[in-house]
């Protein structure tokens, strides 16, 4: 399959819709914009943002070799209007510095697995299907899920399932994973997927989709180092995106959602100390927010792309110099 047969990109018109004004040569009277897509997965939100606003630059970051093959692909059309860069979005200023850019105008992450991720069997994403316990987004590095099962210390594995899926049933879970891997290591998601559902309580079963789904969600974060990544990288997009310019971001569960809104609402608030008559320019906020809360999908959308259903949007416009 091509990379635009198999992706279709969530809440595309919204995210072009908002970084818009950003990206506009007339707005900024400037003969272009450089917009940075951190998540470039197959290209379909870039290939989008390149065909609307045909002024614009664009860096694609990924740090899967085969996304960064694909889209390349996609997007060679473009010519050197795209830039793609083997990179975690969590290495976004040292990007941005290697390409001698000290601000761009505007900055989208898509976040969360990718769908050539999740639809390339022998990654293991899935827990629908058997495959190898891989789960890297970049299989060049770093070790698998399997190794994380078989090797962890029984309360490092609690506090990742609870922590990063969210999932009440860890001990019970991970009760079964040591009594197993003690047995045999774990190799296949097949056999975790059973592990999991013959640990869990019936009425555990009968709530929030597959059992296993909690499970798979906290051993891709902590395989990718997700949210510790994500905590570099939302600042860093904030601290390099220029007056005028907007950040757009699409979470997929509540852990991203959080660390997002937090630093959104944080530099979107007066620092000022109480009482002051007259707040100086340094306490005034830095951002603007541009959506109430996050933005769900609309149903819509979901009915022709189930993968939408989850996703939660943001976006900001930085409104003043100086740092966050």
């Amino acid at each position: 399959m091509t990379s635009e047969s198999r992706h279709v990109p969530v809440m595309l018109q919204r995210c072009l819709d908002l970084l818009a004004p950003a990206l506009l040569a007339p707005a900024l009277e400037r003969p272009g914009a450089v917009v940075v897509d951190c998540t470039l997965g197959l290209g379909g939100h870039s290939e989008a943002l390149l065909t609307r606003f045909p002024e614009v630059r664009l860096i694609g970051l990924d740090r899967d070799k085969e996304a960064l093959r694909l889209s390349g692909e996609r997007l060679a059309p473009f010519g050197d209007r795209a830039t793609l860069v083997h990179a975690i979005y969590a290495d976004l200023a040292e990007v941005l510095d290697r390409l001698g850019l000290p601000t761009v105008q505007g900055i989208l992450f898509d976040l969360g697995v990718s769908s050539m991720q999740l639809d390339e069997a022998d990654r293991g994403f899935a827990y629908a299907q058997d495959a190898p316990l891989d789960m890297r987004m970049d299989q060049t590095t770093g070790i698998s899920a399997a190794e994380v099962l078989n090797t962890y210390a029984p309360g490092e594995l609690v506090r990742i399932l609870r922590q990063y899926g969210e999932e009440k049933q860890a001990k019970r879970i991970v009760s079964a994973i040591v009594r197993e891997r003690d047995k045999e290591p774990f190799s296949n998601s097949a056999r975790l997927v059973e592990l999991i559902r013959d640990a869990l309580p019936q009425a555990a079963k009968r709530t929030g989709g597959n059992p296993a789904k909690r499970t798979f969600q906290a051993l891709r974060i902590e395989v990718n180092g997700e949210l510790s990544g994500l905590e570099r990288a939302i600042p860093a997009a904030v601290d390099r995106i220029a007056v005028g310019g907007r950040i757009a971001v699409l979470s997929y569960h509540s852990l991203e959602d959080r660390l997002v809104k937090q630093v959104f609402t944080a530099g979107a608030t007066s620092t000022a100390p109480p009482g002051l008559p007259v707040v100086p320019e340094k306490y005034q906020p830095k951002l603007k927010l541009l959506t109430r809360g996050a933005e769900l999908p609309t149903e819509e959308e979901i009915a022709e792309n189930r993968r939408a259903a989850p996703a939660r949007f943001r976006g900001v416009e930085r409104i003043r110099e100086g740092r966050p």
